[in-house]
């Protein structure tokens, strides 16, 4: 399958790229290959093939949640622009 020009310039507009003459001809090549190896793939039989869902058989190893302090509250302020003894301050942002 062939790609043209206009489908090209198309795809990177709406991808917001741009692209120039040669990175259009590049492109109007990669994707004619992309689309030939997809249509290889199609050609292949995967009757009696189960869906791959998973690559490995493995179930998700999850750690406790642990509570820890890593700094104190002294240390959190340390680089804040702007804090009194307990909080960080910043612009009101909500008015009434």
């Amino acid at each position: 399958m062939t790609i043209d020009k206009e489908t090209v310039e198309k795809v990177a507009h709406l991808a917001r790229l741009e692209l120039t003459e040669a990175e259009v001809q590049d492109t109007m090549q990669d994707m004619s290959k992309i689309l030939d190896f997809m249509a290889k793939l199609n050609e292949v039989d995967t009757t009696g093939v189960e869906p791959l869902v998973y690559m490995t058989t493995g179930a998700n190893v999850l750690r406790e949640d642990v509570v820890k302090q890593r700094i104190t509250h002294e240390e959190a302020l340390e680089n804040a622009p702007k804090h009194d003894e307990d909080y960080f301050l910043v612009a009101k942002v909500i008015e009434k």
